[in-house]
């Protein structure tokens, strides 16, 4: 029992950093084609691809280590401690980025916000775009980014374990 939960920590280390590394190269990608405000749709579904594959490619290598065995439970795990590894990992550089390589990007992203509203939804009134960027600046504060990162990062985590486990399942023997 004991190595099976070293083996998970080494794990979810090794995988987290690993989504976590591959998450921020696709940020830093997206920042230089000066898509990170807009995100289009190939942005998130690369960035959907990275955590399949590390999730569930840390999911068979905890599954290879424990002989081939691997329950639901510990297939959701290991999957949600790579993906809280990747998300502490990535508020830290989301902090960093914010703060130090692209200080305007809340503004720029406010901005972004006024043009589609105005393009989407031509008879909102501008009282009606300043109360909806008024409340969405109050959601980009840093510490409740973080909070969103983290779940949003856990849930998708829990789902693709979820189906990773389901898919890769293989239950031990049961002894008399």
């Amino acid at each position: 029992m004991e190595t099976q939960t070293a083996s998970l920590k080494k794990i979810a280390l090794n995988y987290g950093v690993l989504l976590a590394l591959l998450s921020i190269a696709l940020q830093v990608i997206s920042y230089v084609l000066d898509v990170h405000i807009d995100r289009p749709w190939w942005l998130t579904v690369l960035q959907l691809l990275i955590s399949v594959t590390a999730i569930v490619y840390g999911i068979k290598a905890f599954k290879t280590i424990n002989a081939g065995f691997l329950t639901l439970s510990q297939s959701l795990k290991v999957g949600l401690a790579i993906s809280l590894v990747a998300g502490i990992i990535a508020v830290i550089f989301n902090y960093i980025f914010m703060n130090f390589i692209d200080p305007d990007f809340i503004q720029k992203t406010l901005d972004f916000s006024r043009e589609q509203m105005i393009e989407n939804y031509p008879n909102m009134s501008q009282e009606q775009i300043e109360n909806s960027l008024e409340i969405s600046a109050k959601f980009m504060t840093p510490w409740i980014m973080s909070a969103f990162a983290i779940i949003a990062t856990l849930f998708f985590g829990f789902i693709i374990s979820l189906i990773a486990g389901l898919i890769m399942k293989k239950n031990p023997p049961q002894q008399i």
